[in-house]
């Protein structure tokens, strides 16, 4: 046996594998980068300037502590990947934004026993610019993520 695999056969096994396998590694990164851009930006779902505006927003609220973007986040708040479908805005960005701005000109409701949603203070550039955002992530292929409508 101590014939068959030598020091140096060991060693060339050892530098083929890590070649072979950090060569697959490359290709299926490559692979995922193709994936992930195809499927998040078409031309139903173009990644526009307001759409950057409005990740920016989320991310400097940090709306990711409380709520989940197609599952991602915190339970503590609705699910909000798909909630300009559930508010039945999601073709008409005005009705988008008036209804987005609506809603957190409301927070917080004061209603007793319910968990309250702070104030931001946001102006309607950036609440459009959430606005459409959110009717960006809503419309993108999710593979029927979330399991219901309701988040």
């Amino acid at each position: 046996m101590s014939e068959i695999l030598t020091k140096s056969r060991a060693r060339n096994v050892f530098y083929g594998g890590s070649l072979v396998f950090a060569a697959i590694f490359v290709l299926m990164t490559i692979d995922s980068h193709r994936y992930i851009v195809a499927s998040t930006e078409t031309e139903k779902t173009p990644l526009t300037e307001q759409v950057v505006l409005g990740k920016h927003v989320w991310e400097r609220n940090s709306c990711i502590n409380c709520h989940t973007l197609h599952g991602e986040g915190a339970y503590f708040a609705p699910e909000v990947g798909n909630v300009m479908t559930r508010w039945g805005v999601l073709d008409d960005p005005e009705a988008a934004y008036q209804t987005l701005d609506g809603w957190m000109a409301a927070q917080p409701s004061g209603i007793e026993g319910r968990r309250q949603m702070p104030h931001f203070e946001i102006t309607p550039e950036e609440m459009r610019g959430l606005a459409e955002f959110l009717r960006w992530a809503d419309q993108m292929n999710t593979q029927s993520w979330p399991p219901n409508d309701a988040g």
